[in-house]
C-alpha cells in the first residue's frame, strides 16, 4: 500500500473537514471515474507512447489522460489546467497526484501530449474505440440516423505574428449573417441520441458534401434540416435501404406549403436530438470556439469531445451497470 503523506490526507478530507459538502464537480469527477473504459483508452494510445529508457521516466499514460480529459470537460488551455490542477484537491484526487511527494505535470508536458495524439490522430481512434465500448455495454447502433453540421467559430482577425487568418479555416454564410471557422458534421443514432460518425471540414464546405460518411449504411431512415433535402442519390448511395426523412423546403413561389410544413414539424421531433450532441460539446465542453491553428489539431479536440459527450449522455445506464 502506497504511503499516504499529509498532502495527500488533506486532499482526501481525512478528518480534516468535518463539514465538507460534496460539490457537483465532485460527484462528476467521481461519476466519471467509473464510467470512462480507461484501461481500453490506454491501450489504443499505448503502442505511440514513450517508453521507459535512459532518460527521464515518463508520467504515467492514464494520469496524462485524466488531465487530458479534464481539459476538455472543464475547457482548460495547458497553463490554465495546470494551475487548476494545483488549486483544485478535487482535480488532483481524480488524477491522482499527491503534493506531498510529486508536482503536477507542467504546461509543456500536457502539450506535447496533446501533439501526440495530434500527430497519430488518436482522437478519431478514442472516439472509434469509445463506441466500440459502448457496444459492448450494450449500446446498440439503429437503423436511424441524424445528420447535422455545426460551426465552429475560429479568430477572423489579422493582429498576429503572420497577419494573416487561419489558412485552413473559411467563411461561410447562415441566413444574413457570416461566420468564419470550420463545421463539426455528425451523425447521430436517431434513438441513442449518441453520435456514431463525424466529419471535419472548413465552413465553406456545403453540409451535403460529408453526407455519405456520415451514415453507417445499415440505415432505414435518414434524418436531417433542409440543408440536406433533394439527397436521395448520396443517401441511396451510401444506405440502399434508407428512406430520406430529412425535411423539404415549404415555400416556394412564395407560398408556403402547409402540408410539407407539418411533415417537417414531425420530423423535426426526432431531428432535434442531435441539437443534444452539440450542446454538450459546445455548451458544457465550451468547444464553441477553435483554440488551435489548423483544421487537425481541431479536429483532434472535436472527436475527443464527441467521445466523451457519448459517455456523458449515456452516464445513467453506464452507472446503472456500475452499481452492484
Amino acid at each position: 500500500m502506497k504511503q499516504q503523506t499529509l498532502a495527500m490526507a488533506a486532499d482526501q478530507g481525512s478528518g480534516y473537514e468535518h463539514y465538507r459538502k460534496p460539490t457537483r464537480r465532485d460527484e462528476f469527477l467521481k461519476t466519471m471515474n467509473a464510467i470512462v473504459p480507461w484501461s481500453a483508452l490506454c491501450e489504443v494510445i499505448e503502442p505511440h507512447y514513450p517508453k521507459a529508457g535512459n532518460g527521464r521516466p515518463p508520467i504515467g499514460l492514464e494520469r496524462m489522460l485524466r488531465i487530458h480529459f479534464i481539459q476538455h470537460w472543464f475547457n482548460l488551455a495547458d497553463l490554465a489546467c495546470e494551475e487548476a490542477l494545483y488549486d483544485s484537491a478535487s482535480l488532483r484526487r481524480f488524477v491522482g497526484i499527491d503534493l506531498g511527494c510529486e508536482p503536477v505535470p507542467d504546461a509543456t508536458t500536457l502539450l506535447k501530449f496533446r501533439r501526440l495524439l495530434n500527430e497519430h490522430k488518436l482522437g478519431e481512434a478514442l472516439f472509434a474505440k469509445v463506441g466500440q465500448e459502448l457496444q459492448a455495454r450494450g449500446f446498440k447502433v439503429n437503423t436511424g440516423t441524424i445528420v447535422d453540421a455545426t460551426i465552429i467559430g475560429a479568430p477572423s482577425s489579422t493582429k498576429n505574428a503572420d497577419k494573416t487568418r487561419d489558412p485552413e479555416m473559411h467563411q461561410t454564410r447562415k441566413g444574413q449573417q457570416w461566420y468564419f471557422g470550420m463545421k463539426l458534421h455528425i451523425g447521430v443514432d436517431s434513438q441513442l441520441g449518441m453520435a456514431h460518425s463525424a466529419v471535419v471540414t472548413a465552413a465553406n464546405l456545403h453540409d451535403k458534401h460529408p453526407l455519405p460518411d456520415l451514415l453507417h449504411g445499415n440505415e432505414q431512415r435518414v434524418y436531417g434540416d433542409s440543408a440536406y433535402a433533394s439527397q436521395k442519390a448520396l443517401i441511396e448511395g451510401k444506405a440502399p435501404k434508407a428512406r430520406d426523412f430529412t425535411n423539404q423546403r415549404t415555400r416556394r413561389g412564395g407560398i408556403v406549403d402547409e402540408a410539407v410544413r407539418v411533415r417537417n414539424r414531425n420530423k423535426s421531433r426526432i431531428r432535434s436530438r442531435v441539437e443534444h450532441v452539440f450542446g454538450v460539446v459546445k455548451r458544457l465542453w465550451g468547444f464553441g470556439k477553435v483554440r488551435y491553428r489548423g483544421l487537425q489539431k481541431n479536429a483532434t479536440r472535436a472527436f475527443t469531445a464527441l467521445a466523451l459527450a457519448n459517455i456523458y449522455l449515456g452516464r445513467q445506464r453506464l452507472m446503472a451497470q456500475v452499481r452492484p
